[in-house]
């Protein structure tokens, strides 16, 4: 049950049922085929080591009309072995990718048709040792070390333990600089900084241990049950913003700790970290929706944030229903949260006990009626909707707007099916536009971006691999 304070400020947010006076879908796009890592052959359940899939898990403006995306952990819709949750030696990777923004033009009423151009694929590695467990060892012929998707690739410890070489990117931002990248992962929860142009990895955020859990298990089910404590397994920290200034990292996890009630229960942790210090500095709850019944609630799950301002902050929640699951869309809508209206957490646990301290937070888009009043159904909205980036201002009939890009992750499954008849289901990108009156206190992060990233990336892609066992 919420606060009384924050039940008078959710209330808007509960019986709305369409999207924010000022926004509206104003493009779209997909892409599909193969990246450009240069990687040859299939993974163990016969899937291409070099497919273009997931691409909107998490998505970061990298400046112009860049961006940056990362799928997850990799192809996993495949049975082959159940043992390690049908996970793949994928490689994790970002892909760079220009949307056709600059080209577009865009008109009010209409939804312009976008060219999305794969520029650069790069793998992520670490240049020390990592543990691959009973993993396949994946190395590269100049040092590199490569991080896996697979399970299984962990040592005994906390689940924290940075030379795991398991790694399930699920939030992605670039540093101020715009030099190297921000990526935060399930399997830890990790924080990660990497070098944009070589994917190697230069830095490490460790969470305090109550992320953490201590029984580690390449089955997620297994592990669940395992830990008391601990992020739940595949529900680690789903969501990444970093400050316009550039200086403070802000994670969401996906669903509630072990201790705070699971997945049975409703209100997640938000994580600060000072970037020069790498230490996390705040901890503050933020409510999920009841999309069940009060006897019997069920809650949905947190899928991005991305910053408006050093303290404001949209948050992307949703269910797991549409194209894809073979499902009705319901529950697809951004919120937007303002971190001054919270306490912070740190020292508290428990449901009820975070609830009453909870962020404000109120609607700000219902992406599925969004959708639906330009033409997509129950079934064709994507099923996981996971990525949120601000991008460049554009001009719609004339007048200067912001734009928001919304992308989803399409589990690797170029095809799936709907009602028992194939149906495409690429990595699509939607662009909201949004009135400057709807975002008064918006900041855009303001990202150099040497020529020189670009072309180191290019040239990095296809570093030959040697597997081992």
């Amino acid at each position: 049950m919420f606060a009384p304070r924050l039940l008078a400020l959710l209330v808007p947010a509960l019986i709305a049922t369409s999207a924010h006076a000022g926004v509206a879908l104003i493009g779209k796009g997909s892409l599909s085929g193969s990246d450009l890592s240069g990687l040859t052959g299939t993974l163990e359940n016969g899937t291409a080591a070099n497919i273009l899939g997931g691409l909107g898990s998490a998505v970061a403006w990298a400046g112009g009309d860049t961006f940056l995306l990362t799928p997850d952990r990799g192809p996993n819709a495949t049975t082959w072995n159940t043992a390690v949750d049908n996970t793949t030696s994928w490689i994790p990777r970002f892909q760079t990718l220009s949307l056709g923004l600059s080209s577009a033009s865009f008109s009010a009423g209409s939804v312009a048709t976008l060219s999305p151009v794969l520029n650069a694929t790069t793998l992520l590695s670490s240049t020390t040792a990592l543990n691959y467990g009973s993993a396949p060892v994946l190395t590269g012929g100049s040092g590199q070390n490569y991080f896996t998707g697979r399970s299984d690739a962990f040592a005994a410890g906390l689940s924290t333990n940075s030379a795991n070489a398991r790694f399930d990117p699920e939030g992605i931002r670039v540093a101020a600089s715009g030099k190297s990248v921000y990526i935060s992962d399930e399997y830890g929860p990790y924080i990660y900084r990497f070098d944009r142009a070589t994917g190697e990895r230069t830095g490490v955020i460790t969470l305090p241990e109550k992320f953490a859990v201590s029984k580690l298990s390449a089955v997620g089910d297994t592990e669940i049950a395992s830990n008391t404590s601990g992020r739940v397994a595949n529900k680690g920290m789903e969501g990444l913003a970093i400050t316009p200034d550039g200086k403070t990292l802000v994670g969401i996890m996906q669903s509630p700790l072990a201790q705070d009630g699971g997945t049975n229960a409703g209100v997640v942790r938000i994580v600060t970290v000072d970037l020069a210090t790498g230490k996390v500095t705040h901890e503050y709850a933020y409510q999920l929706e009841n999309i069940g019944t009060a006897a019997k609630p069920k809650y949905t799950s947190i899928s991005e944030i991305v910053a408006i301002n050093d303290h404001q902050f949209l948050i992307d929640e949703r269910d797991g229903k549409g194209l894809g699951d073979d499902s009705k869309a319901g529950f697809k809508k951004i919120f937007q949260v303002d971190l001054s209206t919270g306490q912070d957490v740190s020292n508290i646990s428990g449901e009820s006990a975070l609830a009453a301290k909870s962020v404000g937070k109120s609607l700000f888009v219902d992406l599925a009626a969004l959708l639906k009043a330009n033409g997509y159904t129950d079934r064709t909205i994507p099923a996981k909707i996971e990525g949120l980036a601000f991008g460049p201002n554009v001009l719609v009939d004339g007048v200067l707007q912001h734009t928001l890009i919304v992308t989803n992750d399409n589990d690797f499954l170029d095809t799936v099916g709907v009602n028992g008849v194939p149906t495409a289901n690429p990595n699509q990108f939607f662009v909201l536009g949004i009135s400057g009156d709807v975002l008064a206190g918006y900041q855009a992060q303001r990202i150099p971006e040497p020529a020189s990233l670009a072309l180191a990336a290019l040239g990095l892609g296809g570093l030959m691999l040697r597997r081992k066992k």
